[in-house]
């Protein structure tokens, strides 16, 4: 039967008459062609557009090679420390923007590698030139806490069930409510401008702390991942997962710089 629906009408595809474009009803088909339609492959998430692994481990790639690119720009050009904090305070205010907006937006999660690149190029190369190979024992131990996670998530050592998401969750906002105390206390000269990260052990034991929240938080990552390949998500929704995952390598990366810093005691 032809619809009346002139969408429907004036497409080729839905004009066609019957099953597969077959000009006999269902109920005139052979057994053959029964039996070819059950034998056809079923339909790849390629095909019907969902998200694969493949399509967040290449958005996260693209991603990182912007930050780098940024990042290597502003470590060769020495950008300041107060460049640094305006890329800093200009990257929070897109991520947020990202991650409250419902629909995921490729150009704006690739403006904010871009300016976490410059924060993180500047940052760096000012931890380097206080203390010469910081920099490359924190990419080191970055990429040990990523390949450590994965390998504990992939064998169900560590999952994110939700009595470990509520309990994570929690104690990222009781350590972002000591980070933001020991900001406003670096301003008054505490812990000789670190806040109460340069308060001998205790600035220690914070970052440990924030070492090891970030980790785990990769947990949460990948049960992202997993859980949106699952399901079904679109494929758009790999930008998502990738800003996601890249937000908490930085973050785990900038941690690991400061608890190398304080550990070398200068």
């Amino acid at each position: 039967m032809r619809s009346n629906n002139p969408v429907f009408s004036r497409n080729e595809e839905f004009a066609r008459s019957g099953y597969t474009g077959l000009q006999s009803g269902p109920d005139t088909m052979t057994a053959g062609q029964l039996q070819d339609m059950y034998d056809r492959p079923a339909a790849t998430p390629q095909q019907t557009g969902r998200m694969t692994l493949d399509d967040v481990v290449m958005r996260t790639a693209m991603l990182f090679g912007v930050l780098l690119v940024f990042a290597a720009g502003a470590w060769v050009l020495q950008l300041g420390f107060g460049v640094a904090i305006i890329a800093a305070l200009a990257a929070l205010g897109v991520g947020l923007f990202v991650s409250l907006r419902r629909e995921i937006s490729p150009a704006l999660t690739l403006l904010y590698a871009a300016l976490e690149g410059v924060f993180i190029g500047a940052i760096s190369r000012a931890y380097e030139t206080a203390w010469e190979g910081v920099v490359p024992q924190a990419i080191l131990g970055t990429l040990a806490a990523f390949v450590g996670m994965l390998v504990l998530y992939r064998s169900g050592k560590l999952r994110a069930t939700p009595k470990f998401t509520k309990v994570l969750i929690t104690a990222m906002f009781g350590y972002l409510f000591v980070a933001v105390i020991s900001l406003i206390t670096a301003f008054f000269g505490v812990g000789g401008g670190w806040g109460f990260y340069g308060v001998g052990g205790l600035g220690i034991l914070l970052c440990v702390a924030g070492v090891a929240l970030a980790s785990l938080f990769l947990i949460l990552d990948f049960d992202f991942i997993e859980q949106g390949i699952r399901n079904g998500l679109p494929e758009r929704e790999a930008w998502r997962a990738a800003f996601g995952l890249m937000v908490t390598l930085v973050w785990l990366y900038l941690e690991l710089l400061r608890l190398l810093a304080i550990l070398r005691g200068e």
